[in-house]
């Protein structure tokens, strides 16, 4: 093991792992971890989606998992390319743990994917962890991808997909997630577009259709905490956290303009990353927080 790395790779023996991944048939005899696991009094959410992501699904994912705020809720992903990293971004943002489980072995040269090593640090640098079976210096291969999502769905006490398309390998860590008897939800998906058409298909099937946050606390059976106006990502600029805590009720452009007194063009590209964040929308020319 590369001991002088930062946050070193260590042993978790099976009496550290989340009680739920105890529960799950054949779990992992040994995992390895970097990072520090959340609490105990931590709920794990499962978040899963498309490799292939819409803007809709970004979105959705940084819109539900803000909501989650302030709630002993942890987001575990596998740091695959699409929502998988959505959903580990969208819980940094708003200060939630989160916990990326991997297909590869967890020393730098082999952690996958590469694109996502930088989240991966950032994850490690914010008090999370990264989780892999697998010995320093094993290459992730086809096999090791659902073994990996027995993993992140069994150690949660629900798993969301946000983007499925009708053979995605997403389908199958919804299908451990049933086999072990845990709650499966999906957010309802344009008809007519591929990459939405698993998650309807589960839908139709019986999954817990989810619209807002509160529908997945709901599910998770955790009761809502009444939202407050600072609750806000912890990585925004001036700026943006500065539009953010005027929009304390719906307003039209010129208005946050005038409350907020930045410019039309600050303002503006304000909005544009608020929007694809998923923190605001507008509706009938008024802009509103999520």
């Amino acid at each position: 093991m590369n001991r002088t790395m930062p946050h070193p790779i260590r042993q978790l023996k099976y009496d550290a792992f989340p009680k739920l991944l105890r529960e799950i048939p054949q779990p992992p005899k040994m995992l390895y971890i970097r990072g520090e696991m959340p609490g105990e009094d931590y709920t794990y959410l499962c978040v899963v989606g498309s490799r292939r992501t819409s803007i809709y699904g970004r979105r959705m994912c940084a819109s539900l998992i803000a909501g989650l705020a302030k709630h002993k809720i942890a987001i575990a992903s596998g740091l695959a390319l699409g929502i998988d990293a959505e959903a580990h971004k969208a819980a940094l943002d708003v200060g939630l743990p989160t916990v990326a489980c991997l297909p590869s072995s967890l020393d730098e040269e082999s952690l996958y994917p590469v694109a996502n090593r930088p989240l991966a640090a950032r994850i490690l640098a914010r008090g999370g962890a990264l989780l892999s079976e697998y010995k320093p210096q094993h290459k992730a291969m086809v096999h090791n991808f659902i073994a990996r999502n027995r993993i992140m769905s069994g150690l949660s006490k629900a798993t969301l997909i946000i983007e499925a398309g009708e053979k995605s390998g997403t389908l199958i860590t919804a299908r451990l997630a049933l086999d072990y008897n845990r709650e499966v939800m999906g957010i309802p998906h344009e008809l007519g577009r591929e990459t939405g058409a698993g998650v309807n298909r589960l839908l139709r099937e019986g999954a817990t259709l989810v619209r807002n946050s509160q529908d997945i606390l709901e599910t998770l059976g955790i009761k809502p905490v009444e939202p407050t106006q600072d609750t806000l990502p912890t990585d925004l600029t001036e700026i943006e956290s500065k539009v953010l805590v005027a929009l304390t009720d719906a307003l039209v452009r010129d208005e946050l303009i005038e409350r907020t007194e930045l410019s039309a063009q600050d303002t503006n590209i304000a909005l544009s990353s608020l929007l694809i964040r998923g923190l605001i929308t507008e509706r009938l020319g008024k802009i509103e927080r999520v």
